[in-house]
């Protein structure tokens, strides 16, 4: 974990917040031998939860798009099939 000094930290404050985001914390100390922990707050948001976007394309083409590229994968990809790959999956489950 990276260590700053406190006139590091409020020298270089923009990239010590930036570290602490990609680090996950970073410390400051201060000259009197007190350490400070600095992290990112977790958020309590689902990373799934996403803005949606106004489109005039169905669910049902949608779902056909979808088959389509997973037709032109297996055709790219002869032996890879994907419902094959999952039907093997969950009958290691089943076992």
């Amino acid at each position: 974990m990276t260590v700053y000094t406190f006139s590091e930290a409020r020298q270089k404050f923009a990239a010590l917040l930036e570290r602490a985001r990609r680090e996950g914390a970073v410390r400051v100390k201060r000259r009197d031998g007190q350490v400070f922990l600095i992290q990112p707050e977790r958020s309590n948001r689902s990373p799934l939860e996403v803005a949606g976007i106004d489109s005039d394309v169905s669910g049902e083409e949608i779902v056909e798009i979808v088959r389509e590229m997973r037709q032109r994968v297996n055709v790219l990809q002869p032996g890879k099939n994907s419902s094959q790959a999952v039907g093997k999956r969950a009958a290691k489950k089943g076992r």
